[in-house]
């Protein structure tokens, strides 16, 4: 990513931790919170991955080529699983999110994005994906603050059954989503 070294390696730091609590949700009783955590962890690592200030590392062209394939895979995974429920939309919208952002990257620079927008302004996808993130982060926000007793979730529930700390996760990923989206 392009834009403040600092900052760069905070984002850096909020998604590999991120991804790291992701894979500790994966130990879950509950089945759909262990599949719906390795996503989240795949998309906690990418994102640390592709937030490593250009600065500091560039990666060789492939790296960009991977992760597009690697999350357009999780894209297809994401669009089979929605057809049993809504509840994987956000899983192929943020997939999606990433190959885009991925194929941004790897353009080389002036082609309009990825390495800055010349005079064009922001693309029409980027700011529709900007808006969604947005909103969902404000939703995912207000829906952290009160949380209801998921059934099925005993009272001493270990750290991969806390609904709280898996809305946590998603904001704090939302929010990064966020700011890649805005430097790209």
């Amino acid at each position: 990513m392009h834009g403040p070294v600092s900052s760069g390696w905070l984002l850096v730091a909020l998604c590999a931790a991120t991804g790291a609590y992701c894979l500790l949700r994966m130990r879950s009783r509950v089945v759909e919170q262990r599949r719906a955590a390795g996503g989240e962890a795949l998309m906690g690592f990418g994102m640390a991955v592709m937030a490593v200030p250009a600065a500091v590392f560039t990666p060789p062209g492939w790296v960009w080529t991977a992760l597009a394939v690697v999350f357009g895979g999780a894209g297809l995974h994401a669009l089979w699983a929605a057809r049993t429920g809504a509840g994987h939309l956000h899983h192929l919208i943020g997939a999606g999110t990433m190959v885009y952002m991925a194929v941004a990257m790897a353009a080389p620079a002036g082609h309009g994005h990825g390495h800055g927008h010349g005079g064009s302004g922001t693309p029409l996808l980027t700011g529709t994906l900007l808006l969604y993130f947005v909103a969902y982060v404000l939703v995912t926000g207000v829906r952290l603050v009160p949380v209801a007793t998921v059934p099925g979730v005993a009272e001493g529930a270990g750290w991969g059954d806390r609904p709280e700390l898996a809305r946590a996760c998603r904001l704090s990923m939302g929010i990064a989503m966020v700011a890649m989206l805005l430097a790209v």
